[in-house]
């Protein structure tokens, strides 16, 4: 080897020079990419996560003529998000600081991007509907129509038979229904956002994907049940039409099954309302139920045919399905509810007649 190449291969084999000028930048620079990528996950964590400091629904009205900073320092200070600077950040880089629209917004639990979109689009972008326990699919459904969203015979037409074709089903759910059956029982009562130009299967799906996230936190498939996770949906559905008090509906629940296994006519006044509901699509839960409707030749008569009724009659909440799975052990086989919602309770056919007389015939 010559000294010449001997010189050049030392030189290679040296550390690079801390006072060197081009070692320095290069120090300089992959602290800088660090320091870049530390802040790239830091923004996004707070732009793409919630951040609120509430449960529920928070409404915030943005006046006309607020910019990016304090409509950041509101959303802030209302505890809808947690850092002003995060969400005027964000909304410049995207090159919208200068597009957000006042209105009355209503936010639950948002990320900065959603409640960026929703800003951006404006307050009419999104409108809110609320579905109360117990109404049926036929109720929601002209609810749906009355408030402008889409009409009664589309919903009804997507919440039949053929829409658990393209939806996920949870515990065996739909191999255990008939194929006739629809989604009634399925959609879960709640307040929900959707946007003005929703199409219906959406709608759908945002409701059934409610229940389906509920009932699957809530419950294990694992937990080895005496009945079928659709017989438990059917009872619920009685249950929420039945019954208003939480400790009151595990009891009827257990005087329900009980009343099954002996064989017993359910005798349930709210399956022969549902009954006419079908037709109507007006709630008749307050109304009387004639000798007439007890003779209505129908599945859903629960005094005309023993066992269940041939599916849910409305869409109960986790109160009623929590009833459902886990009732209460009584003496009692009859009860009866009381004009101002109380539950009488009977042991014998004879006190249950008595009570009927004291509570119903005024």
């Amino acid at each position: 080897m010559t000294l010449a190449e001997d010189t050049k291969q030392n030189s290679f084999s040296q550390p690079p020079n801390p006072n060197d000028a081009d070692y320095d930048r290069q120090r300089r620079g992959r602290l800088l990419a660090v320091l870049a990528l530390c802040l790239f996950f830091v923004l996004a964590n707070e732009v793409f996560m919630s951040h609120a400091t509430y449960s529920g629904t928070r409404e915030i009205e943005i006046a006309q003529g607020l910019g990016s900073r304090k409509i950041g320092a509101l959303l802030k200070k209302e505890g809808v998000i947690r850092s002003k600077w995060a969400f005027v950040t964000y909304v410049s880089l995207i090159g919208k600081a200068s597009s957000l629209k006042p209105g009355t917004y209503t936010f639950s639990n948002d990320s900065i991007s959603k409640i960026a979109r929703d800003l951006i689009h404006g307050a009419n972008y999104e409108r809110t509907i609320t579905i109360p326990e117990g109404w049926s699919n036929r109720e929601i459904a002209d609810y749906l129509e009355k408030e402008g969203v889409v009409s009664a015979e589309k919903f009804l037409g997507a919440v039949g038979p053929e829409a658990k074709k393209r939806l996920k089903p949870l515990f065996g759910l739909f191999d255990q229904m008939p194929k006739r059956q629809g989604l009634e029982g399925l959609l879960f009562p709640d307040t929900y956002r959707i946007f003005n130009n929703a199409q219906t299967e959406e709608i759908v799906d945002k409701l059934y994907g409610n229940f389906y996230e509920k009932l699957y936190h809530e419950f294990s498939i694992e937990i080895v049940r005496p009945r079928n996770m659709y017989e438990y949906i059917i009872m619920a559905s009685l249950i929420e039409r039945e019954v208003v008090s939480e400790e009151d509906r595990r009891l009827v629940s257990g005087i329900l099954w009980k009343r099954l296994d002996a064989g017993i006519p359910l005798q349930i006044d709210a399956t022969l309302v549902y009954i006419k509901n079908q037709e109507s699509g007006v709630r008749n839960q307050g109304n009387t139920i004639s000798a007439k409707d007890k003779k209505t030749d129908s599945p859903y008569n629960t005094y005309l045919y023993r066992g269940l009724p041939a599916g849910p009659i409305s869409n109960p909440g986790l109160s009623a399905i929590k009833a459902a799975i886990s009732p209460k052990e009584s003496p009692y086989f009859y009860y009866l509810s009381t004009p101002d919602g109380r539950t009488i309770f009977s042991q014998t056919l004879e006190e249950h007649n008595l009570a009927k007389a004291k509570y119903l015939s005024r």
